[in-house]
């Protein structure tokens, strides 16, 4: 029979796990676009299309080390310009 003093120690060392898993876990929703996995909000221009800002921003983020871009908006308005 183990002492008072183990249990104790083994049913705090249970109960840090069970709430340190939930808070490192990922989803699959981490995976899509901003803000999840790893974008970072990158500025905003004004563009007519989303593909326009995401083609014009691309070599740009690439000068800069990401190899992603996903532009943010409305055409003819202001897109944020998030990089991965």
């Amino acid at each position: 029979m183990k002492s008072l003093r183990s249990r104790i120690g083994i049913g705090l060392a249970v109960s840090a796990a069970a709430i340190a898993i939930p808070l490192t876990a990922t989803t699959a929703s981490a995976a899509e676009p901003p803000p999840g996995d790893g974008w970072i909000i990158a500025g905003g221009w004004k563009y007519p299309s989303k593909e326009a800002c995401e083609a014009e921003e691309l070599p740009y983020a690439q000068q800069n080390g990401y190899s992603e871009v996903w532009c943010e908006g409305e055409p003819n308005t202001v897109y944020q310009i998030w990089n991965r």
